[in-house]
Parts: C-alpha cells; structure tokens; sequence
C-alpha cells in the first residue's frame, strides 16, 4: 500500500525535529545540516510516489535532458538521473549529452553558491584544526603544492563526470580551493556532457 504524501512529509519531518537536536552540541552545525539534508533527501526520492513521478520525465524529450541533468548532480537523484539517461533515446546523442550536462552545470553552480556563501566559516574553521593541517601538510610534503592543487582539481572533476555524488566534489572545489563560478562552470559543463554521453552510449 502506498504512503499518501502527507504521511511522507509528517515522518520528514520528525526525523528532521531529531535531528536538529544532535546538532546543538556539534563544532559544525552547517555542515552537519548539509548531510542531514542529503540523506532526508534520499529517504524522500527512495519513496514510490517520488520515483512513478519523476519516471514520468522520460516523455518530456530534451526539456527531459534538462531536469535528468539537474538529477545528475545530486547524490540522491543520481540513480534516476542514470536511468532517465539509459532508457533515452534521443534523435541526437550529442545534442542531449550536451543540454543534460547544462542542466547538470546548473545545479552545479547552485550548490557551489550555497557552499561558498553559507559553510566557507565552517571551513576555514576545518581547515585550522590540528588534523586538516597535518594531512596538508603530508600532502604538500610529498607531491608539493601546485601537484596537490592539480589532484584536487582532478579528483573533483572525476567525481563530477562519475554517478558519484557532486556534492562530493563541489565542496572539494568550493571549500579547499580558491576557483571562482567563471572556472567551475566550463568545467562542470564538460565533464557532466561526458559522464552524461557515457550513459547515453550504453
């Protein structure tokens, strides 16, 4: 028996009243929100309901593309998002690989701003803690820092163009780095139309 949608909000929400209370005592109240968010999110898109909705996307062509790009980015849509992209089919691969890989860029940069705007406190904070320092300073040690600077970037991007989360390399770029929206944007473009052509060609 389906959840109606009222029962799906009133259980969110007391799991998100639950939640909230583990964060009074946490040193990274934004950041621990942040994964909260994401896992409530994948909980919700996990429901039945959600899922026969967004199915429905498959019939809406490229505009389809646009919103299967949208779900590529976000850890708790991706498994939609490659299986909207698995059953299309659309007239120019190349075309759709493309206008997905907009869609794509465009959550991409809307996580970026939400993170550089909202957690760079709680970063520069991470980064100051005893651990952080030590693991950068490993690193720099080891591979010197524009290599490191340059695996980081490449990390990123591979998360990206892979199902794996954005997120993931968002917060990478976002947090660690100092790349602006002008860079991260061609890159996010090309590396989702990649991941995305990927799936297309299967």
């Amino acid at each position: 028996m389906k959840e109606s949608k009222g029962g799906i909000i009133e259980r969110e929400y007391e799991l998100i009243k639950k939640e909230l209370k583990l964060l009074s005592g946490f040193g990274y109240p934004k950041l621990a929100g942040l994964i909260i968010v994401i896992t409530i999110s994948y909980f919700i898109f996990s429901n039945p309901i959600v899922v026969e909705y967004i199915q429905s996307f498959n019939n809406w062509g490229y505009l389809g593309a646009v919103v299967g790009g949208l779900f590529f980015t976000f850890g708790f849509t991706t498994p939609f998002a490659i299986g909207f992209f698995i059953a299309l089919n659309p007239e120019n691969i190349w075309l759709a690989a493309i206008i997905g890989g907009f869609g794509a860029m465009v959550g991409d940069l809307f996580i970026f701003k939400i993170i550089k705007f909202s957690f760079m406190d709680e970063f520069q904070r991470l980064e100051k803690t005893k651990t952080m320092k030590k693991i950068s300073k490993l690193i720099e040690d080891t591979l010197g820092h524009k290599i490191k600077v340059y695996l980081m970037y490449a990390v990123a991007g591979l998360i990206i163009a892979s199902p794996l989360p954005d997120e993931a390399g968002i917060i990478l770029l976002a947090g660690l780095t100092k790349i602006k929206a002008s860079i991260l944007a061609p890159i996010s473009l090309a590396m989702n139309t990649l991941g995305i052509l990927i799936l297309l060609l299967i």
